[in-house]
C-alpha cells in the first residue's frame, strides 16, 4: 500500500496528518472530475489551498496521491464483496450486497468516478490489483455462487457476469448521477431515489435468479 511521504518521518504530527488529508481530498476532487491524465499537481495544490512546494513535501508526485486514494478506495469498495457469506441465505446475501453497493454509490460518488476514470483510461495505475487481489477475491466469491447453484438454492447462471451486473447497475447511480437526477426530476430526494433503486434491483435479481422469499 502506498504511504504518504511525510508518513515516513520518524514522528508524524497531527498537523501532518491533517495536511495529508486536505491534500488527498483535493486530489480526489481533481482526479474524479478530470481523470488522472488530465490532472496536475498545480490544480491539486490550488484546490487544497496551499503552495506547490508545500504539497510536494507531503506527496512528491501525483502518482503517489492517486495510489493512496486508489488503495483506500479499493479497501472500502471491496468490503461488501468480502462479506459475501457462503453459509448465508443466497437471497439475503445478494440483496444485502446490492444495498451496500448502492449505499457506497450514494455516499462516495467521487470515489466511484475516480475508479471509473481509472478504468476508462486502461487502469494504468491499478492493473496489478485488478489482475491480482481483485481477481482472487472475485474467484473466491464465484465459487460461493457456484455452490448455491449446485445445491439448488440459485438458478443456473454465470457467476462472473452476475457480479459484473451488480457492479454496473449499482455504480450507475454514482457515475451517471446527473443523468438520473435529470430524468427523475428535481423533486426526488436522495434517500427516496436510492431506496427505489434498491427495491427495483432486489426484485430484478431475486426474480431473475429464482430466489425464494
Amino acid at each position: 500500500m502506498a504511504v504518504p511521504r511525510a508518513a515516513k518521518t520518524q514522528r508524524r504530527t497531527r498537523i501532518q496528518e491533517e495536511k495529508e488529508e486536505i491534500i488527498l481530498q483535493a486530489a480526489l476532487d481533481v482526479f474524479s472530475t478530470k481523470g488522472f491524465l488530465g490532472s496536475t499537481i498545480d490544480q491539486i495544490a490550488d484546490v487544497a489551498g496551499m503552495s506547490k512546494p508545500n504539497l510536494l513535501y507531503y506527496f512528491r508526485t501525483k502518482e503517489a496521491m492517486h495510489r493512496v486514494l486508489m488503495d483506500r478506495l479499493l479497501a472500502n469498495w471491496l468490503e461488501p464483496l468480502r462479506a459475501f457469506d457462503a453459509d448465508g441465505d443466497p437471497r439475503e446475501e445478494i440483496c444485502s450486497y446490492i444495498r451496500r453497493k448502492l449505499e457506497m454509490a450514494r455516499d462516495f460518488p467521487r470515489e466511484s468516478r475516480l475508479f471509473a476514470n481509472e478504468i476508462l483510461q486502461g487502469a494504468p495505475n491499478i492493473e496489478d490489483v485488478l489482475k491480482g487481489s481483485l481477481k482472487d477475491l472475485v474467484d473466491e466469491k464465484v465459487e460461493v455462487i457456484r455452490s448455491w447453484i449446485a445445491s439448488g438454492k440459485l438458478a443456473a447462471c454465470d457467476p462472473y457476469h452476475l457480479i459484473f451486473s451488480i457492479w454496473s447497475t449499482t455504480q450507475h447511480y454514482a457515475d451517471f448521477d446527473v443523468q438520473v437526477r435529470a430524468v427523475l426530476g428535481g423533486n426526488d430526494s436522495d434517500d427516496h431515489r436510492f431506496e427505489a433503486a434498491a427495491q427495483f434491483l432486489e426484485n430484478l435479481f431475486v426474480r431473475g435468479l429464482k430466489l425464494g422469499g
